[in-house]
């Protein structure tokens, strides 16, 4: 089988996918045997492509042109790779999460739940193999289609509501800001399709491209920058295999991948460096780091304040690419994946606890690390991520940015760094504290266990994978090391 053949089936496994769940829709373990397989089937042909020596130097593919001069295009790069490796083996996982939560609490509606998984991920594979804008913007756009319905799965008022918000950011920044910077970029260039160095010239205007800058910056919403942020804490009314997959890895990695992609490959460093353009942005994300976190702090309900936690983490990507260090470019890509195994625990977890013991607020969770102790366990782990503590994966990332922000002598982003660890400690240890080493409320008491085993199988699996990807952080950071020369 080819590499173009292997590329392709990377979109198509969960397309057909959809419809073969959707056409066993009455025969509920064909179903989830569907889903299964299909996730797997998923993984293992991104795995292959791990193995093709010439994977990363394939030549473009053409897909179609529907109008002349801009084709659809699929391109394979290191950032592309990774993030598809990332999403692929954590649909997987999250697959099996998916049956315990929903048959655990006997949702309804669960065919078009799977459905709009496959779909989703069948856009996010097409966002990270997109060779061009054009082609970024079709699979962009399907990706906020295919998860609104997932957003507003209970169809009642909250949901309703917050699937509203999160259609309505999501669809006018994209439709407004990020479809026009393409536009733009069309027009100075005559070209969308992503280059190495950057597609833009060199002597253009800092004012130009400032302002194009941050049509990109806000039009891809999904990237989750204040004051564009919104759309995240209200669509936490999801379920929470939602909440997980979509909102700590398809969603809003597919905004910080648009980013990066836009920054090294549209850009490129040397125009931002000579036009000082990237310094707008790396105050940005700065306010977002410190001001998110500040904000989870005074959440009580925890998904919302995992919710604002990842606005939070994500900015450290943005700013991380921004500085244009190679090791803050490094720790940028490394932390998409950091950030996904750990972000994604703390939502199985939560989860859990929603469905072993009816539990929605930190302030209810006093003692129930006893109760639970694997899923406090794997929580535990993942705040470690968070915050940057080995040994976690998120301790690699963030060492790599902090390095990244020496090196550049900025010691705003440096403070901005500090700051925000302190606050990450702030708003995840004391729920690990309170867990295992607070009395129970008596009147919140609940007699019960851990939650059904497909779901604490796959929090243990995302945890030890956190563990895993710190003593063996070989794949993605060689990836991620890849980048570091691509901006120039």
């Amino acid at each position: 089988m080819s590499t173009t053949v292997l590329l392709e089936l990377c979109i198509l496994i969960p397309a057909c996918g959809a419809l073969f769940i959707a056409a066993s829709s009455r025969f509920p373990n064909l179903r989830e045997g569907v889903t299964i397989t299909t996730a797997l089937g998923l993984f293992c042909v991104v795995a292959a492509l791990h193995l093709r020596p010439d994977a990363l130097h394939l030549a473009p593919i053409v897909v179609a042109q529907p109008l002349p001069g801009l084709p659809f295009i699929l391109a394979l790069e290191p950032l592309g790779l990774l993030f598809a490796s990332i999403a692929s083996l954590l649909w997987l996982i999250t697959s099996l999460y998916t049956i315990g939560y929903m048959r655990g609490n006997n949702e309804s509606h669960q065919t078009r739940l799977y459905i709009c998984f496959a779909i989703a991920l069948a856009s996010t594979m097409g966002i990270a193999l997109a060779g061009n804008l054009i082609t970024l913007f079709v699979f962009y756009e399907l990706l906020t289609l295919s998860t609104y319905p997932l957003v507003a799965h209970k169809q009642d008022h909250d949901a309703i509501s917050g699937g509203r918000v999160y259609l309505g950011i999501l669809i006018s920044t994209s439709v407004g800001l990020l479809l026009p910077a393409i536009i733009w970029v069309w027009h100075l260039t005559g070209s969308t399709t992503f280059t190495a160095g950057g597609l833009l010239a060199k002597d253009l205007s800092p004012v130009l491209v400032t302002v194009l800058l941050l049509m990109f910056a806000y039009g891809i919403g999904k990237a989750a920058l204040m004051p564009i942020h919104r759309w995240l804490p209200e669509a936490m009314v999801a379920p929470t295999p939602v909440s997980a997959l979509l909102h700590a890895v398809a969603v809003v990695k597919a905004g910080v991948f648009c980013m990066v992609k836009v920054v090294l490959y549209i850009f490129g460093a040397d125009l931002l460096l000579n036009t000082g353009s990237n310094m707008v942005l790396i105050y940005i994300a700065g306010f977002t780091i410190v001001t998110a976190s500040i904000i989870a702090l005074r959440q009580d309900n925890l998904k919302r304040r995992l919710a604002y936690s990842t606005i939070s983490q994500l900015s450290y990507i943005t700013l991380a690419v921004a500085m244009l260090t190679p090791q803050s470019i490094t720790g940028a890509a490394f932390h998409i994946a950091s950030h996904a195994f750990g972000k994604i625990t703390l939502f199985f977890a939560a989860g859990a606890i929603y469905t072993a013991a009816h539990k929605t607020r930190v302030s209810e969770l006093n003692g129930i690390g006893r109760r639970m102790p694997l899923t406090m366990l794997a929580f535990t782990v993942a705040s470690l991520s968070m915050i940057g503590l080995p040994p976690a994966a998120g301790f690699i990332s963030k060492w790599n940015i902090f390095q990244g922000a020496m090196s550049s002598d900025n010691l705003l982003i440096v403070a901005v760094f500090m700051c925000s660890t302190l606050l990450n400690t702030s708003y995840l240890l004391p729920i690990v504290y309170a867990a295992f080493f607070k009395k129970e409320v008596q009147h919140l008491h609940h007699d019960h266990g851990e939650a059904p085993w497909p779901m604490v199988v796959a929090l243990c699996a995302t945890a030890l994978l956190t563990l895993v990807l710190f003593f063996w952080p070989q794949i993605p950071l060689h990836l991620a090391a890849q980048l570091s020369g691509v901006g120039r």
